[in-house]
């Protein structure tokens, strides 16, 4: 590498904003493989006894292993192409993109329910409850083993690094600089902004919850001879599915269109740009590149600003920054005068 190179390298540093989960994403390959397998039994044993609320956990099963599959090839698409140019800011999107397709296959499958359900009203069918209520309890458990493995898995691995910084003077009046640094998030946040395993994780909660309701219906058809409790769980179950699906929906959208709030971030930037007395912030801009980092694009005016270096400085004790921007203008007559 020539001296010109490597000066230019100097200024040139890494884009991996996240390290990814590679716990979540072994216990999801782990979560679908014992799911696909869970599928096949239930839905077969529910079609061969006439059970609406066996068919409807195993077809939930289904439709869920599928989008297990997509949780998993996101991580893994996340982890392969960390580094390629092409993602500015990152792939750690591809895990939050993977969880909103994640909620969409959910909410359509609680209106699968709901159609069918209604359907088994109208015309109610016959079941075989004793051989029906015992792959139910089958499927119930291995929905709980699902879920402890999931919930095991929330903590992730994070990848600590060291910020790095690089001050550019382009001009007297307007000067960039950039911080980066990876990783350096609290690790007790890192489930609740796992949006990829969370997604999975609602699945097998879903799955979880028919496989509880079609209990409660066979053991209501098998005492009370009670044939409507099938469906009417199964309308039951299809709107608790739409309201976890419209909260996951919710919250993977809102950090895809970067419309995330985060006002104590946002006051703690302020505050330490604003510290001297003089500079004032003309724009701040913030949005999340990790399961807890974020990237800000400040700019400030001073009458007599101080160098770049000195505003990143003031921002380093801010550990959920992992990527930095600073531009500095000089505005006289922005001067802030004090009583």
């Amino acid at each position: 590498m020539s001296t010109h190179q490597h000066d230019i390298a100097h200024f040139q540093h890494s884009h991996v904003f996240d390290a990814g989960n590679p716990t979540g994403e072994r216990r999801t390959l782990a979560v679908l493989l014992i799911t696909l397998i869970t599928m096949v039994v239930e839905i077969t044993t529910g079609w061969l006894t006439g059970s609406m609320a066996l068919l409807a956990d195993g077809w939930h099963m289904g439709t869920h292993a599928a989008a297990m599959g997509v949780a998993l090839g996101a991580y893994v698409l996340a982890r392969r192409w960390a580094r390629d140019p092409r993602f500015s800011f990152g792939t750690w999107k591809i895990e939050v993109l993977a969880a909103f397709g994640s909620s969409v296959a959910l909410g359509l499958v609680g209106v699968a329910i709901a159609v069918e359900s209604l359907a088994r009203l109208y015309r109610p069918t016959a079941i075989d409850t004793s051989t029906a209520f015992w792959v139910a309890v089958v499927g119930m458990v291995v929905n709980l083993i699902c879920a402890w493995l999931l919930h095991g898995a929330e903590s992730g691995h994070a990848h600590h690094g060291h910020p790095h910084h690089d001050d550019h003077d382009h001009d007297q009046h307007h000067v960039h600089a950039h911080e980066h640094g990876h990783g350096q998030a609290h690790d007790h946040h890192h489930a609740a902004r796992d949006l990829n395993l969370r997604a999975v994780y609602v699945h097998v909660l879903a799955d979880a919850l028919t496989s509880v309701l079609a209990l409660v219906a066979l053991a209501g058809a098998a005492t009370l001879g009670w044939i409507w409790l099938d469906p009417a769980v199964g309308l039951v179950g299809a709107v608790m599915i739409a309201i976890w699906a419209v909260n996951l929906g919710r919250a993977s959208a809102h950090t895809l269109l970067d419309a995330e709030p985060n006002p104590n971030l946002r006051e703690q930037i302020a505050h330490a740009l604003q510290s001297d007395g003089d500079t004032q912030i003309a724009e701040l801009h913030l949005w999340r590149v990790g399961r807890d980092n974020w990237a800000v694009i400040a700019s400030v005016v001073a009458s007599r600003p101080a160098d770049a270096a000195v505003y990143h400085g003031r921002l380093a004790h801010i550990a959920e920054l992992a990527h930095v921007n600073v531009e500095v203008q000089v505005c006289p007559s922005c001067a802030v005068h004090h009583a």
